[in-house]
């Protein structure tokens, strides 16, 4: 059963190493997601899920000791998915970035507080697939807790990644609200085609929490919310 979930987002800039000059920019968002973890530690689970964006050559589940690395990103900075104290699995596939984000974050707290799996999907993935994936994982006896990656739209302002676009405010504003209002339907009827358009890659992440947290009961709050270089960048927690 579901009996906590946080949002974060997924920028490699929220790695200070990564961000470099830029670390501070992101200072906020940093602490937003720390406190975020800090209630699913609260909620006392037996096992972390975090479930974020990933390519199709990167979508998939990752055990425990998953390893990841942001050399891609010019910084020589290895993670590894897990409790602390989880030895890297050398032999397996890497952690596809969003993935390698969420380890980080861990890591930064010294997470201790449950067994940690991943689960990289991508962004054509049907609303309806995401639906019936939330519900599998929250399917489970054990009390579990969702890590959702993900970032909303990249077209807020004229030099975002995808430039700007008119349509991008209310489609991140939109899903602030439900995010912090845990509103189910709202977030389960997200248009997957506006969402790729404006190049949301979290719709899918967060179609899948609304799906396991269906019958949950959970309240939400939203700690952050801003759009740093033109991308919508969310954190909630819900409990």
């Amino acid at each position: 059963m579901l009996v906590a979930a946080a949002v974060c987002p997924c920028p490699p800039l929220l790695v200070p190493e990564v961000a470099a000059g830029a670390a501070p920019e992101l200072d906020d968002a940093r602490a937003a997601c720390a406190d975020a973890l800090g209630a699913l530690a609260a909620a006392r689970p037996d096992r972390l899920v975090i479930v974020g964006p990933a390519e199709e050559n990167g979508h998939g589940s990752y055990p425990e000791g998953a390893r990841g690395s942001f050399r891609r990103f010019g910084v020589a900075l290895d993670v590894r998915l897990g409790t602390v104290g989880t030895q890297p699995d050398a032999a397996g596939p890497e952690l596809p970035p969003s993935l390698a984000v969420a380890a980080w974050l861990l890591e930064s707290r010294g997470w201790a507080d449950a067994p940690v799996e991943g689960l990289g999907v991508t962004e054509s993935l049907a609303p309806e697939r995401c639906a019936e994936l939330g519900a599998e994982l929250a399917g489970r006896e054990a009390r579990t807790a969702l890590l959702v990656m993900g970032d909303a739209s990249a077209c807020r302002t004229l030099k975002a990644p995808g430039y700007l676009d008119e349509r991008a405010a209310g489609f991140d504003a939109e899903v602030a609200r439900a995010l912090g209002a845990v509103d189910l339907p709202a977030l389960a009827s997200l248009d997957a085609v506006l969402a790729r358009e404006l190049q949301a890659r979290g719709r899918a992440p967060w179609q899948i929490l609304a799906g396991a947290a269906e019958g949950a009961g959970l309240s939400g709050a939203l700690l952050y919310e801003d759009a740093p270089y033109g991308v919508g960048y969310l954190v909630a927690t819900w409990s």
